[in-house]
């Protein structure tokens, strides 16, 4: 009887046409698979603040909206002489002279933006590996400090990038920034930026940042802003006149021996006392002598036994010179046994200044800082924007009724001080080592 029954089968699967009967494809099944996705979210960019956070250490003065005056003894004065103690006049005498640097605080904020959706579709654990409202708020403080540490980088005019060249593509601006030491390092993808003329005359238009190649040094703008060339500048959004120098007064602005323009209320041209101490390394790569100069520079101003002790703030690029300096003359002595081999060095200093890197550095340049003569006078502290113990509002419509999404802004009210700029070196112009 069961040979009869797999015969039957046989001859119907004989008789059937061919391709009737065909195996169920992993296209059938996709609706049933399980999706994994990691519980851990990366992080693929960086949110460095090392001088900023430098900065903030140090005590801060709480400002009204009216200026801050920093008092400085600004020259010696007196009038010294040889005299006749033989009934000679003495002549009439003098004094120190004392002025003042002043500073108002400038206001900045980190704006965050978000739909209802995607709050509703993050907001717990069986709907999303993490709740996206909760990351942006953790989140946006960070930012806002790696923000204030790229405009610590800038000489108080919002400028964070120069064109080199420019070329339109698909109705944004794609620009490379090669001219100088930053690149496109103190921009961020997302931000709205402005767009000068060398002089910081002309706006030729604001965009936002859609592309962000820190690598390659580009970045594009949309939409296409016309008339961007070579030389110009790429300028913070929200200020107005750069030439007015409105933005957080950076080390470019305090490190300064320009004879030109202001320092704090004081014209550069007639007072050189309030000039940083220079050293031009005339687009030549670091060399031993340059630091020890830039320190002289400092103890010819300030004396040989001021404390000053300035810490070498640079990019780590230079920070390689220095290093491959070293290098050059190093010497191993290896023991008869297996040991480790590192040929690079840590703790470094120069000319007796512990090294301090950050990326966020002008290649170009060295500075040689010193926290004590630093500071920031602060009228809004960091933080989130407050109305009425609201942090977070709704934005509206164009019926002027509720928009399904929110906004909330992280905010500061500050500026920078520094009290003794004689006590302030720096080395600019050096060589960029290749491949940075």
């Amino acid at each position: 009887m069961y040979m009869k029954h797999v015969l039957a089968v046989m001859n119907i699967l004989a008789n059937t046409p061919h391709g009737c009967y065909e195996a169920v494809t992993e296209s059938q099944v996709a609706a049933l698979e399980l999706e994994k996705v990691l519980p851990k979210v990366r992080t693929v960019f960086e949110r460095d603040d090392r001088f900023y956070s430098n900065i903030k250490k140090r005590d801060v003065e709480k400002i009204s909206n009216r200026q801050m005056r920093v008092p400085l003894e600004l020259r010696p004065g007196g009038n010294f002489q040889y005299f006749s103690a033989d009934g000679g006049d003495l002549g009439r005498g003098g004094g120190p002279t004392f002025d003042k640097a002043v500073l108002s605080s400038v206001f900045v904020s980190e704006n965050i933006e978000y739909t209802k959706l995607s709050q509703w579709a993050t907001d717990d654990n069986r709907k999303a590996i993490i709740s996206s409202v909760r990351r942006l708020t953790a989140t946006a403080l960070d930012e806002m400090r790696r923000q204030l540490d790229s405009q610590l980088m800038q000489a108080g005019n919002g400028v964070i990038g120069t064109v080199t060249s420019d070329t339109p593509a698909g109705g944004s601006n794609v620009i490379t920034c090669t001219t100088d030491g930053f690149g496109v390092r103190l921009m961020r993808f997302g931000q709205v930026v402005q767009i000068f003329d060398t002089t910081l005359a002309t706006n030729r238009g604001s965009a936002q940042i859609t592309g962000w190649d820190v690598e390659n040094k580009i970045v594009t703008l949309t939409p296409q802003i016309a008339g961007v060339v070579g030389t110009d500048v790429i300028v913070t959004n929200g200020i107005s006149a750069p030439s007015a120098l409105p933005a957080l007064f950076g080390v470019p602005y305090h490190h300064s021996n320009a004879s030109v323009g202001t320092w704090l209320g004081f014209n550069r041209a007639t007072t050189p006392e309030i000039r940083s101490n220079r050293v031009n390394a005339a687009s030549a790569a670091l060399t031993l002598p340059l630091p020890r100069l830039a320190l002289n520079k400092i103890g010819n101003r300030v004396g040989i036994d001021n404390n000053f002790n300035p810490n070498a703030w640079c990019h780590p690029c230079q920070a390689a010179a220095y290093e491959e300096i070293g290098q050059l003359v190093s010497v191993i002595y290896k023991d008869p046994k297996e040991q480790s081999l590192n040929m690079y060095f840590d703790g470094m200093q120069m000319a007796g200044a512990p090294v301090k890197k950050s990326f966020n550095w002008d290649k170009t340049r060295i500075d040689f800082v010193v926290d004590d003569v630093w500071g920031r006078g602060e009228i809004l502290p960091i933080g989130f924007y407050t109305t009425d113990g609201r942090k977070i509002f709704e934005i509206r419509g164009a019926s002027g009724g509720v928009a399904t999404a929110d906004i909330f802004y992280m905010v500061v009210g500050m500026q920078t001080f520094v009290n003794n700029p004689a006590a302030t070196a720096y080395i600019d112009t050096l060589l960029v080592p290749a491949g940075y």
